[in-house]
């Protein structure tokens, strides 16, 4: 009983020791402990099955729908650098002297043009380049001086980088053939 009543008070004289006659010498460092073993993975008898994530409807994969979606486009031109403004209202006028009956609405972010509900064109606003993007299968649009880029199956898009580029002949040409496949 002697032992045990020794230990609590030699504790306690350490905790009381006043700040003052703590060594103030280097920092010592901390005794390295030893490494803990990971905990046993019960058995596959004793583990609780995972429960499955319900199959999510088609619904509640969708994203929900940009701010923008269908508003008008004139917020868009306002926004656009002022190097590519010309070149997007340039194009703007394009397609309205060529399929004025299209609808515009802002999608994805950018204006697009419609027409019966079908996807005509899309103007594309970048840092350093515009996009008048085409809608329709390869073939649909005649272009022997090999501007339009894209192989994709639903269309091409022209980039623009000055209104020196812009072919307003081949512009015009392409929009009538989109607004005819589109008429059908």
């Amino acid at each position: 009983m002697k032992t045990a009543a020794k230990k609590p008070a030699a504790k306690a004289k350490k905790k009381a020791a006043p700040a003052a006659k703590r060594p103030t010498g280097p920092a010592k460092k901390p005794a390295k402990q030893p490494a803990k073993r990971p905990a046993k993975q019960p058995t596959a008898a004793k583990r609780k099955p995972k429960p499955k994530p319900a199959a999510a409807s088609p619904a509640a994969r969708k994203p929900a729908p940009r701010a923008d979606s269908g508003a008008p486009i004139d917020g868009f031109f306002a926004r656009q650098p002022q190097h590519l403004r010309p070149i997007l209202e340039a194009l703007r006028a394009l397609v309205e002297e060529v399929v004025p009956e299209a609808a515009s609405s802002i999608k994805w972010g950018m204006p697009m043009y419609t027409l019966n509900d079908a996807m005509l064109c899309g103007l594309g606003g970048h840092k350093s380049h515009v996009n008048l993007i085409l809608a329709g299968p390869p073939g649909t649009f005649d272009d022997p001086e090999g501007r339009l880029i894209g192989e994709g199956k639903t269309g091409k898009h022209l980039k623009l980088t000055s209104l020196d580029d812009l072919p307003h002949e081949s512009v015009r040409g392409w929009l009538r053939a989109a607004a005819a496949r589109v008429r059908g």
